[in-house]
């Protein structure tokens, strides 16, 4: 029993409350007869096994076996102890709560530092979006985002906001609504070093809501000046990031509607796609998408859909979901944009109606993969052709049936013309076949430290990891397409990953480099000092240089399309004379840097 809450309150609260719209906020139900059913929340199951009998406000799982009243299903779902799901719920259904006579409320209060941080965070978020709509301090930052496209509806809607340049003033004016400062010390608000310090200054905010709409954590956008270009709340009591989706509380119902969610990239791109329309997109949190995430989803989707960039940690963050995703038996598609980097730029440049195109347009993940590795292996030759097959068994482990994997195995011989025999027997011996192929390519699978050639491209890296805050200058002018060096283009593709995830520190970007050689070379190169000087000048320097090396490559590669051009048709002269106009813009771009 609640002890201290009265029992009129408690048959009130079971009396009142709808156990099916309840349940439904967690699980989808369907109407048989008297009762309704879904998957049980509480274990994996394809078949429906959990009912719902609202006459009898209960639930009973047919195959795990947990049962209860409203209350119980509560409890179990939110981890609260009975007076704390029956609180929930009296406030949920407009239920005064009555305590037994002689108990004081007040006087037996649990800690209430989680509500009281919820309450902070949402009071901090009115602020910095009256900071960012209403005063002069905020406009450059409303002003990028109605460039970026956004809407007064949508800025508001999201709650997005300006925290000042004053790295002083919230705490300021945080003492004046009269928080402490040992309460705000543990809010995460303030840096643990410098506690008047505010952690966010000079950004445009991202409240992060929880599913019930509290605002519990925040991201904040660099848009001038140096620093990371992100920067998000640690784990909180009342947060954890990697069991959050963002924009998860605007999202559920349409996700619960269309059967299907979108993972995105990041604040932008979600909003982007809500403001087009498309509400069932949501955004891992500075993390690459997690299990916990995913059940946040699974219970009420059929197919997931992944829009990640399609740069080098773009697409790794892409396989990895898939395979994540698969486990948990979700049927995945992978959203090509065109024209554009992002579901923002769709947007802005394209309007709503390209972007739902090629939201429509998804592609199957089995289609990505393979398209993928047709384009990293030489699949002309059998070493590559094992190589992409070896790359491509991990995501048919994660299908859940076997006519799932026997259909996968089809498609692969298909595309990489290997006979249905050849794939099934190197997919049954995938280990020993593993062996064999990193055994033939141990000597020439490792990056040795006498092989590694000192270029400009090697020093801009190595540069970069000394001074990890001219990574935002390299990466708006490069792509790891513009690096011919291997090692230089590993080491950009690592320090892109690791800045995704707001993580640029040494033993981070070491732990992600596999090759005990590359680790000693990095380790050597920074230890040296050589790096650490004219740091700034060195990275631009080589920038400028790696850009001139990459224009003429692709000047290069335009001759010879051109040379193999015979203009006999009307088609071939198209080409000809584009080609032709290619090579001018970059003879014009060269002659400028010389």
């Amino acid at each position: 029993m609640a002890g201290f809450i009265q029992k009129e309150t408690i048959d009130a609260v079971t009396r009142t409350a709808d156990i099916v719209s309840i349940v439904g906020e967690y699980v989808p139900l369907t109407r048989k007869g008297s009762s309704w059913w879904g998957c049980c929340p509480f274990h994996k199951e394809k078949t429906p096994s959990f009912s719902v009998t609202p006459d009898k406000n209960m639930f009973y799982c047919f195959g795990c076996h947990k049962g209860g009243d409203v209350i119980k299903f509560v409890m179990e779902m939110e981890k609260q102890s009975y007076p704390e799901a029956i609180t929930a719920l009296a406030k949920k259904a407009g239920i005064e709560i009555k305590y037994e006579e002689g108990y004081n409320p007040d006087a037996a209060k649990k800690d209430t530092t989680k509500d009281e941080l919820i309450q902070l965070y949402d009071r901090v978020a009115t602020m910095f979006h009256y900071l960012l709509t209403q005063t002069e301090g905020g406009k450059f930052a409303f002003e990028y985002t109605t460039k970026r496209g956004l809407t007064a509806d949508t800025i508001a809607k999201f709650k997005l906001g300006y925290a000042p340049a004053d790295r002083r003033w919230l705490k300021n004016f945080l003492r004046k609504k009269n928080f402490s400062d040992d309460f705000l010390a543990k809010s995460g608000l303030f840096s643990k070093n410098y506690p008047d310090v505010a952690f966010f200054s000079d950004r445009l905010m991202f409240p992060i809501f929880n599913r019930r709409g509290q605002c519990v954590a925040m991201g904040g956008r660099l848009l001038r000046g140096e620093g990371p270009k992100y920067l998000n709340s640690g784990d909180l009591i009342q947060y954890q990031k990697g069991e959050t989706l963002y924009a998860f509380n605007f999202a559920k119902n349409a996700i619960r509607q269309e059967k299907k969610v979108i993972f995105c990239e990041g604040y932008m791109d979600c909003i982007a796609y809500h403001q087009c329309g498309i509400e069932y997109a949501v955004a891992p949190l500075g993390t690459a998408l997690t299990e916990e995430q995913v059940k946040l989803v699974q219970g009420f989707v059929d197919t997931v859909l992944l829009s990640f960039d399609s740069d080098g940690a773009g697409q790794t963050a892409t396989w990895k979901a898939i395979l994540l995703c698969r486990k948990h038996d979700l049927t995945v598609k992978v959203i090509r944009l065109r024209g554009a980097k992002d579901p923002a730029e769709i947007m802005l440049n394209f309007g709503k109606e390209t972007l739902t195109a090629d939201v429509n347009n998804a592609i199957l993940d089995s289609d990505y993969l393979l398209d993928s590795l047709s384009h990293s292996y030489p699949i002309d030759t059998p070493e590559g052709k094992t190589k992409a097959c070896l790359a491509f068994f991990p995501y048919i482990d994660a299908l859940q049936t076997d006519i799932q994997k026997e259909s996968c195995l089809e498609q692969l011989g298909q595309v990489f013309n290997i006979s249905p025999e050849a794939v099934r027997r190197d997919f049954n011996n995938r280990e020993r076949v593993r062996e064999r192929l990193e055994q033939r390519q141990t000597d020439a699978g490792q990056i040795k430290q006498q092989d590694i050639k000192l270029d400009a491209e090697i020093r801009a890296v190595l540069a970069i990891i000394t001074d990890t805050n001219q990574f935002e200058l390299m990466r708006r002018e490069l792509t790891e397409s513009d690096f011919e060096n291997p090692v230089a283009k590993k080491i950009f593709i690592i320090l892109e990953e690791c800045y995704r995830e707001s993580d640029l520190s040494f033993s981070t970007i070491l732990a992600r480099c596999e090759e005990e050689n590359l680790q000693q070379m990095i380790t050597s190169a920074v230890a040296s000092g050589e790096f650490s000087q004219h740091t700034e000048q060195m990275v631009t320097d080589s920038i400028a240089l790696i850009k001139k090396n990459s224009l003429e490559k692709q000047r290069n590669s335009l001759l010879n399309r051109i040379r193999l051009l015979n203009p006999s048709t009307q088609e071939d002269k198209a080409m000809l004379d584009e080609l032709i106009a290619q090579k001018m813009d970059i003879d014009n771009r060269l002659s400028k840097k010389e």
